[in-house]
This record gives C-alpha cells, structure tokens and sequence, in this order.
C-alpha cells in the first residue's frame, strides 16, 4: 500500500512560490503541484542534472551557506516580483551511526542544512510576505521531529528544530497574517528512504526487507507515503482551506506510532 499520486485540485492563480530543493522528490512533487493550481514558481537545487530537466525557472544554490540561502530568496523574489510562500524544503539525511562515531563535520552539515537554512531564507522571505500583505511559510519537518530516531540523532535534533523553530516565528509573525506551519512526512517512497533503510540495515547487520518490515511496522496503515501526499499538504495550507491554519506540525505519514 502507497500513499497518493494525484495533485489536489484547488486555484492558486498568480500565487507567487519559492522552493528550496525543488528540482526533484518532495520538492519537484511540490514544484509541479503549484504549478498545476496556477501559481508561479522558482525553486533552486544543488542536483545540477535536476535542475536541467526542470521546466521551471531556477538556479544552483547550496543551502548549507548563508550566502546560498539569501541569494536564492532574493532571486525569487527578483523574478516573481514579489512572494507569497516560502516551501523550506532543503534537507539531508546525515550520518546513520552511534553518537559516539558521529564527527563534528557530520554533526555541522546537518543542522546547517537541516535547520540553519530555514532560518536564513525566512529571514530573507519575511520582508516580501509582509509586503505581500500577508503569506505563508512551509517547513518541511519529519517525523523525527516527534519521535527518537535512534542511530540518527543529528538529523532527529534538526527536525525537531524546525518544529520549534515553525511554533514561534507563527506566534512572531501571525499578526502580519504571515502563517508559518511545519509538514512532518513519515517513510516517503523513494531512493533517499531506501539509502536510509540500507544504511540501518548494515549498521545492524540485518537484511534489507527485514529493516524494511520493522520501519513499517509502526505505521498503523503499513505504507509509504509518496511525494505527491507531501505537496497536496502544502497546496491545501497555501489555499483558502488553509486560510486559518497556522503554528502547527502537521504529520503525513500513516499514523505513525514511532521510528525503528
């Protein structure tokens, strides 16, 4: 069993979007949802292969610096001429070891890239929005944002991080009818769970489908859920259905009880 692949169907004419790591997975899932509901796009991405097969406009930006993230927002809204949501979609998996094997380096990356970043660009975002008369910020969490994730406790830090970080810039700019939520996928089908998977798999000297089967496990629907299910999540907090949903983490993930 699987999650979605159909797009929500709802208009966004003229909505103006940027997207971090949008040129494939989630954030293509997401490029591609806007799109089809009329909205606008610019989205970056380090996958320079991506990038190319993109239909939509873009550029090379590397969210582990301050200087990739500031540049990309200020591109966005150069060529939107404005902006109206911010998708933080940008992440790494980082390492799969005990704590004690994982470097400083390891440790660094992954929060820059995982947490850091959301910072810099909604810092850079928040002056257009408030133009805008108001807007919305998606924070792509996990959910190891709200459980442990034992062997993954850098990235599980980050996640949880952004939940934090997606609660109190709500409450900072709700008066600026800027809402700020968090969308927390489970196990999203695809080549990055299943380098995670294998990557557990080794480290405990199990077969892949056995840490397969112990990862769906908790997962009260038995599935992964797919990119398209991430996107129809944003498209409906970026909608007028969305209109008063804001300081929330948002879990897509299959009724996810814990990760293994």
């Amino acid at each position: 069993m699987q999650g979605n692949t159909a797009p929500l169907t709802v208009r966004l004419d003229g909505l103006r979007v940027a997207i971090t790591a949008g040129a494939g997975g989630i954030g293509r899932a997401m490029a591609d949802g806007f799109a089809s509901c009329g909205a606008r796009v610019f989205l970056c991405d380090l996958d320079r292969e991506a990038l190319a097969a993109s239909p939509y406009p873009s550029m090379l930006a590397d969210m582990e610096t301050v200087e990739g993230c500031e540049g990309f927002v200020e591109a966005a809204i150069a060529h939107l001429g404005g902006l109206d949501v911010l998708v933080n979609n940008a992440g790494i998996a980082g390492p799969t070891a005990r704590v004690e094997d994982v470097t400083p380096e390891a440790l660094t990356r992954t929060l820059k890239i995982d947490l850091e970043a959301m910072f810099h660009c909604a810092r850079r975002a928040v002056p257009a929005l408030r133009a805008a008369g108001g807007g919305s910020i998606i924070n792509i969490s996990s959910a190891a944002g709200r459980f442990g994730f034992p062997l993954r406790s850098p990235y599980a830090a980050a996640k949880w991080g952004v939940v934090g970080f997606t609660k109190s810039l709500a409450i900072e700019l709700g008066p600026e009818r800027i809402r700020v939520n968090a969308i927390l996928p489970g196990l999203v089908a695809g080549d990055r769970i299943r380098r995670v998977i294998e990557a557990k798999a080794q480290a405990n000297g199990r077969s892949f489908a056995e840490q397969e089967a112990e990862a769906l496990n908790p997962v009260s629907l038995r599935c992964y859920v797919t990119p398209q299910d991430i996107a129809n999540m944003a498209l409906y907090l970026c909608s007028p259905f969305g209109a008063t949903i804001s300081g929330q983490a948002l879990a897509v993930d299959g009724d996810m009880q814990s990760l293994a």
